[in-house]
Parts: structure tokens; C-alpha cells; sequence
């Protein structure tokens, strides 16, 4: 919309150069062109601005297939208009000189036209076309047919159009056909995922069925080391046991041998002591002998009286100790009569 301002009866008007500004005065065409400004009066002037950018025209419309099957098309026209003084004549593009407002409603007149083009094309393209087909390429026969039909249309021409581009968004069938339609793809899908998990499984089984063999052949492994480690302990036993007696045996023999050494060595020195005390006992028994021989050659010569002597000294000698003696008076009473037999010569 352009921008007016007033002054003392007077308006100004400055248009954006997307917008084609044409001013006509008593029929005059006084400025003809985009982001024109200039003043003018109300009261004589006659302004209509066309825009000259790009415009987008959502679309949305029904259809039919060729087995009866309701369609949703939802599709983008991008146009704009090539020739504004053609459009501002066929078309009312005029604006209030006071607030720059369009009297009119010129671009939806364009957008019901290009609809109505538009679906009407779409509409004969599905109709030859069975849903299954519409859902896979129709899309693209569709925006093909609908670029084709607006080209081809003479009243876009003729009134300054001109089509930039044109995109078909989708093609959607009712809500209950598109289950309908989803139905076999999820379940296919839900299959080839049951299958995935399934495959998962039987992957991870064997997985761990070759853990479990290769933990049994683990556990073989091991008993089998185990075994050969019995066996080698039994052998280093056995070897041990075989040594110890052989040292054994040696330290046997190495004592036998000793305590028959030392045997006989005790056996030599007693035999010598024997000898030697047999030889002292000889000896002795002949100093003895002597030494008795000697005593009765010198006591041969000697009195009985110095012999009853002599043998009362060794008597005394040989008598245990007296440390008190008691006489009775009967002992007494005999002592004295014998002393007194012998003090008047009587024989006792």
C-alpha cells in the first residue's frame, strides 16, 4: 500500500519499488512506474498501484481417482505480473487517493482465477488416474499438467500474468484409505522389524552358544592342564620319595657302618681294659701274695704271745666304735670274783 500524507490540501504519494504506481489526471497519464513520488490533489487525481514482485497463491482442492477415491491436492503457484499497465486495466487495481487503500480485491480475483485453472487441470489428470498410481507419480503429473494448463491458459496473458513456478505440495487421500493404505506397509515393516529382532536373537544365541564352547573347551583345557599337574606332582613326589630313601639308605648304611666301627672300637678298648685290668688284678693278686708271703715269713718268727697281741690290735682296729658301755651288776659281780682269783693264784 503506498504511503500518503496531506499538506494544506495537497497529498503525497511515495510508492515502494515493488508497487507500480499509475497517476492519471482529466485522462491524462501524468507518472507511470515502481517507487514513484510526487504530490497531487485528491479531488482530480485517479491512482492505481500494481505490484510488480513474486506472489505465492496456496491452493488447496479436491479430487476424484479413477476408482472413486476423494484426493486432497495441496499445491503453490508463484506468479507475477509482467505487464501492470495491462493488469491495472483489466483488472481493478485502483486506490483511494486519501489512504492509499485498493478499492477493490484484485489480487484475489487473480488467485480464483489461477485456482479454478489450476484444479480444473489437476481434476482431469486424476481422473484417468487410479489412487495407487495418484499416491506413486502423481504428484509430478500433477504439477506438470496444472505448470502446462496455467502456460497455456489465454486469459493469464491477456491480463499481464505471468507463471514463475509451480509446486505441488501433496496428494493425501481420505484419513480411513490412508490407514487403510498404511496397514499392509506397517505391517510389513513391523515384519521386517519382528524379522530384524528375530535375526538379533538368533544372533546373539549363537554368540552365546560359541562363549559356552569356548568355555567348555576352556574348562577341557584347564582339567587337561590339571591332569598333566597331577601327574607331574605324583612324578616329583615319587622322585622325592625315591631320593629321601636313597639318602636314607646311605645315612643307613653311613650309621651301620659307624656303630660298627664305633663297636669294634669299643670292643677293642674293652678287651684292652680287660686286659689291662686282668693284668692290674694279676698284679695286684702277686703284690698280695707277696705281701702275704712277706707277712707270714715275718710273723713265723714271732711268739704266740706277740701274736695274740698283735691279733687283739687288729681286733681293737677292726671293732665297731663303743660310746658308752653298761655293766650289770652280775657282769660285775663275775669280773671281780675273777680278778680276785687270779690276784691269790688261783686258776680262773
Amino acid at each position: 500500500m503506498a504511503d500518503i500524507t496531506r499538506r494544506l490540501g495537497w497529498r503525497h504519494l511515495r510508492g515502494a519499488p515493488t508497487a507500480h504506481v499509475r497517476h492519471h489526471r482529466s485522462g491524462s497519464l501524468l507518472h507511470d512506474g515502481p517507487g514513484l513520488s510526487f504530490w497531487y490533489r485528491s479531488l482530480t487525481a485517479a491512482l492505481s498501484e500494481v505490484p510488480v514482485d513474486d506472489r505465492e497463491l496456496a491452493m488447496t482442492f479436491h479430487a476424484r481417482t479413477s476408482d472413486f477415491q476423494d484426493v486432497a491436492v495441496q499445491a503453490t503457484v508463484t506468479y507475477r505480473i509482467s505487464d501492470p499497465a495491462i493488469a491495472a486495466t483489466r483488472l481493478d487495481f485502483s486506490i483511494d487517493p486519501d489512504t492509499g487503500a485498493w478499492r477493490g480485491a484484485p489480487l484475489e480475483q487473480l488467485g480464483s482465477l489461477m485456482t479454478e485453472t489450476a484444479q480444473q487441470h489437476a481434476l482431469d489428470v486424476l481422473a484417468r488416474t487410479s489412487l495407487g498410481a495418484a499416491l506413486m507419480d502423481g504428484v509430478a503429473a500433477v504439477r506438470e499438467r496444472i505448470a502446462g494448463g496455467l502456460a497455456a491458459e489465454p486469459r493469464l496473458p491477456a491480463t499481464g500474468i505471468e507463471i514463475v513456478a509451480v509446486r505441488v505440495v501433496a496428494l493425501r487421500p481420505e484419513p480411513e484409505v490412508e490407514r487403510a493404505l498404511r496397514t499392509p506397509a506397517r505391517e510389513q515393516i513391523q515384519q521386517d522389524a519382528d524379522k530384524a529382532t528375530y535375526e538379533r536373537r538368533a544372533v546373539a544365541v549363537e554368540r552365546e552358544r560359541a562363549i559356552a564352547e569356548n568355555e567348555l573347551a576352556s574348562q577341557i583345557e584347564l582339567a587337561r592342564r590339571e591332569e598333566q599337574l597331577v601327574d607331574q606332582r605324583g612324578t616329583n613326589a615319587r622322585r622325592e620319595a625315591e631320593e629321601l630313601a636313597a639318602a636314607d639308605a646311605v645315612r643307613a648304611t653311613a650309621e651301620a657302618a659307624r656303630t660298627v666301627r664305633l663297636a669294634e672300637a669299643e670292643a677293642t678298648r674293652t678287651v684292652r681294659l680287660a686286659k689291662a685290668e686282668a693284668e692290674a688284678a694279676r698284679g695286684l693278686g702277686d703284690a698280695r701274695a707277696e705281701a702275704q708271703a712277706a707277712w707270714l715269713r715275718v710273723h713265723a718268727d714271732v711268739d704266740v704271745a706277740t701274736l695274740h697281741a698283735l691279733t687283739g690290735t687288729r681286733l681293737a682296729e677292726n671293732l665297731p666304735r663303743i660310746e658308752s658301755v653298761t655293766v650289770s651288776p652280775d657282769v660285775l659281780t663275775g669280773l671281780l670274783a675273777k680278778l680276785g682269783n687270779g690276784a691269790s693264784g688261783e686258776p680262773a
